[in-house]
């Protein structure tokens, strides 16, 4: 399964895995499951570090780095195809990464691993959750 894993979801994996679920740590740990990242969670990640409320344990380039290298994780393609979905999705909020990510998994068919409720229910996208 091709997995793309909602900002939280990637922070958690590598900065408090006692969060993540049993179902989603199963998913992460399964080596026949591809793990992806969206770019656009790199920039929340660094709007969360401006705000203050998150801290990394060295620079933030070096921290990415080290997290697409160790979770072994494959870049999803940041492209017009992929801003252009998202008018073809019904969202019910108006949080702009979500929308991002959600047309990302369209667009490369990928399931979303995510726990954000607006994103579960969305039915043009697979999410994995831990229900």
């Amino acid at each position: 399964m091709k997995l793309l894993l909602d900002t939280h979801i990637w922070l958690w994996s590598t900065l408090e895995p006692q969060r993540l679920g049993r179902r989603i740590g199963k998913a992460l740990a399964d080596p026949a499951n591809e793990l992806w990242l969206s770019p656009v969670s790199v920039g929340e990640l660094i709007v969360l570090l401006r705000k203050g409320r998150l801290t990394l344990p060295n620079d933030v380039a070096a921290w990415v780095g080290k997290t697409m290298h160790d979770l072994e994780l494959t870049e999803a393609p940041l492209t017009i195809e992929v801003a252009l979905a998202i008018a073809s999705i019904n969202f019910l909020h108006g949080d702009p990464a979500d929308h991002f990510l959600a047309a990302t998994a369209k667009v490369f068919d990928l399931t979303l691993v995510t726990v954000d409720e607006n994103l579960m229910r969305l039915h043009e996208i697979r999410v994995l959750q831990d229900r």
